[in-house]
């Protein structure tokens, strides 16, 4: 694992940065909630309008990344960190809305870049890296929640903690420059890639949006779940967004020697299932022992869900078109890293926040029932 981090270092300084962020905004929201002044519903529609701009991001995505070349990951970094500090900054729904648009447009780009990278890694090195960089990401998720909730705790600010976070970027960039990884359209050698079938690609995609949505769903709404509806205090309920970050971070690291031995159809269904019934625990939990112990199943299960989507898809491609697979699927899928946490503040403002964990296990449990067998029969079995 250390030669294969090491491999992969540029890539994994990328995904930390970006995991810090979403971390500790998930930690955040019962304080910018009213810093904006939105309901749960508002919140949410925010959020929605946010999704919207990181979209339309991702589709320029490739575009950026041939205009900035070896510099487009550091430079989109550094266009994460800057974007953090606005919604910091927001006093009222518009500014908010507004702020988080240009975060998640930052933070989609930066995405994109970094998972269609880490593929053209993996095909140049013959090594598999996603489920190691995705866990980088929730470990650092999950440090940056931990982190956040004792900073609210001493009476940090939102602007205090993304500012303080910017710092952190800075040392993340030495990597990213020192270690760049190739464009996947410029990679050395590599043929003119062919069309590549939506048949195939449109399933995986929604598997992966509907694990991006359950699990920035959660991580943007589970601090609020536990101490709006459990009584939790700043740092108890910081804990939700942490404890899903670091059981999120096992899954991945362990869930490549999982994939040894099981296919990759077979590790979705089981995890989806595994974080469907975690979702529904933590739903309806009458105490905080029993919510963390429900979000530490939906951590594990959803863990495995994106990355071995990605896995599976690089897979059933020919190398020259790996990176081209990834980018697309990715697209797709990064949507619902941004339509979790409006849908889930549109259903909380209708039905409470218990109903809107009961909604992601009823799309997660979509997987196994419909999505992985969807895959099979398009001529991608496993």
């Amino acid at each position: 694992m250390l030669k294969d981090l090491h491999l992969s270092r540029g890539c994994a300084a990328a995904f930390a940065a970006v995991g810090i962020y979403w971390g500790a905004f998930g930690a955040l929201v019962p304080d910018l909630k009213p810093q904006v002044g939105l309901s749960d519903g508002g919140f949410g529609a925010a959020m929605l309008v946010s999704t919207a701009g990181a979209v339309a991001a991702m589709w320029a995505a490739p575009w950026i990344e041939r205009v900035l070349g070896l510099r487009a990951v550091p430079v989109l970094a550094c266009a994460v960190a800057l974007a953090f500090v606005f919604p910091g900054l927001a006093v009222g729904g518009v500014s908010f809305a507004l702020a988080m648009m240009l975060a998640a447009m930052a933070s989609g780009t930066l995405d994109v870049a970094m998972n269609a990278r880490l593929s053209v890694l993996e095909s140049v090195s013959g090594r598999p890296l996603m489920n190691l960089n995705h866990g980088i990401f929730s470990l650092a998720y999950a440090l940056s929640a931990v982190f956040t909730g004792l900073a609210r705790e001493a009476g940090w600010s939102p602007l205090m903690v993304f500012s303080a976070l910017g710092l952190v970027v800075l040392l993340l960039l030495a990597p990213m420059i020192l270690s760049p990884v190739p464009d996947p359209d410029r990679v050395e050698g590599a043929p003119e890639p062919a069309p590549i079938s939506w048949a195939v690609l449109a399933p995986a995609g929604l598997i992966v949006l509907v694990g991006f949505m359950a699990e920035q769903g959660t991580e943007g709404w589970s601090a609020l779940h536990l101490e709006r509806g459990l009584g939790a205090g700043a740092a108890e309920g910081a804990l939700g967004p942490a404890i899903l970050g670091f059981t999120m971070a096992l899954g991945r690291f362990s869930g490549q020697a999982v994939a040894h031995r099981m296919s990759e159809a077979v590790v979705l269904s089981l995890g989806a299932s595994l974080s469907a019934m975690g979702a529904v625990v933590a739903a309806w939990a009458d105490g905080l022992a029993m919510a963390y112990a429900g979000f530490a199943m939906l951590g594990l299960g959803v863990s495995v869900v994106a990355p071995m989507a990605f896995a599976w898809v690089g897979r059933l491609v020919a190398v020259e078109r790996k990176a081209l697979a990834i980018s697309r699927v990715a697209v797709l899928g990064y949507a619902g890293f941004f339509l979790g946490p409006p849908m889930m503040g549109g259903l909380s403002e209708m039905a409470g926040l218990a109903w809107s964990f009961t909604a992601v296990a009823g799309l997660l449990i979509l997987v196994p029932l419909l999505l992985v067998p969807v895959l099979r029969r398009r001529g991608a079995p496993a």
